[in-house]
């Protein structure tokens, strides 16, 4: 579903660009222009077009690190993670960037199984997070796939349920994962609310079947954020609501130990930044890097592979 919501947004775009390319051509048009001109000015009005979609882009990514500021950072941001103009601006060109690809060129190629011929170490199962689908985890496919480890991209449907709806999602796709690879037990690595579907699948269903679950920036107290998304998710990701308060009340200290949080505390998407720190979990916080850029950024993804092949197989 995520995959046709992409494909009408970019067509959305395109149809917004070439609108307003000919919008400019008819207006802008000098009455002297020669025929052989005519293409060549069409065609910069078009890059015109595509510039204007593309500030619209970056004003909302803008927005999002606005939003996320004045919801407040929580905890003083660590000295050792201290902003300069410079490290400024690469936190948000990787942001920008990587909300780019995966809202285009990642998400239109979801991910699905990826078995691993003399496959190494435990299977995967990567849960994406809200608003997107497995092919959000294609850079980390990439590394598993090179670590010689079986992996598997769920999708998580419908977009705007409840994260409880999800749990029944997550068993079926954990026991076609083992049965593909013969495994008895498999890590789970969750970006966002990835995370909280698989906090809420530990809820029904126990931790028997999972050595390590690793969440990347995921918001295990909630982010003010949510107030602005739509569906029964995005309420339940809310910052310090009901339903996270009885998640966590329902988690003894041994499911807590087999969490490791990563996370940054310049997310521009979880508000405060350490409501990603989980009590009990291995918590492993970084700087600069952004909530989407999570999923790509080189020092993440280098992280993950590490807290994956720390956990011996069964």
């Amino acid at each position: 579903m995520i995959k046709r919501w992409i494909i009408l947004l970019l067509a959305v775009q395109a149809g917004a660009a070439l609108a307003l390319a000919a919008g400019l051509y008819q207006l802008w048009r000098p009455a002297w222009q020669a025929p052989l001109n005519a293409p060549l000015t069409a065609l910069a009005y078009v890059g015109i077009g595509l510039a204007a979609v593309l500030l619209v882009r970056v004003a909302l990514s803008v927005n999002n690190f606005l939003l996320s500021s004045r919801a407040g950072k929580g905890d003083p941001t660590p000295a050792a993670h201290a902003l300069n103009p410079a490290s400024a601006a690469s936190l948000f060109l990787h942001e920008f960037s990587s909300s780019m690809l995966t809202s285009t060129y990642y998400m239109l190629r979801p991910l699905g199984m990826q078995l691993q011929p003399q496959a190494r170490g435990l299977p995967v199962l990567l849960i994406h997070g809200y608003a997107c689908n497995s092919g959000y985890w294609r850079p980390l496919s990439a590394q598993l796939a090179r670590a010689g480890i079986s992996h598997y991209g769920i999708d998580l449907e419908p977009p705007g349920a409840s994260i409880d709806a999800y749990a029944p999602q997550v068993q079926a796709a954990i026991e076609r994962l083992c049965a593909a690879t013969g495994s008895k037990q498999v890590i789970i690595v969750g970006h966002s609310m990835g995370g909280l579907v698989a906090r809420a699948w530990l809820r029904r269903y126990g931790a028997a079947a999972v050595a390590r679950v690793i969440t990347l920036g995921t918001p295990h107290h909630g982010t003010a954020l949510a107030h602005f998304g739509p569906g029964g998710n995005a309420v339940q990701m809310r910052y310090r609501s009901e339903w996270l308060a009885a998640l966590a009340a329902s988690e003894a200290n041994l499911q807590r130990s087999l969490f490791s949080s990563i996370y940054s505390v310049h997310d521009n998407i979880v508000a405060p930044q350490d409501s990603s720190a989980l009590p009990g979990a291995r918590n492993l916080v970084f700087g600069a890097i952004g909530h989407v850029a999570l999923g790509r950024h080189p020092v993440i993804l280098r992280c993950a592979l590490d807290e994956i092949a720390s956990v011996a197989r069964l």
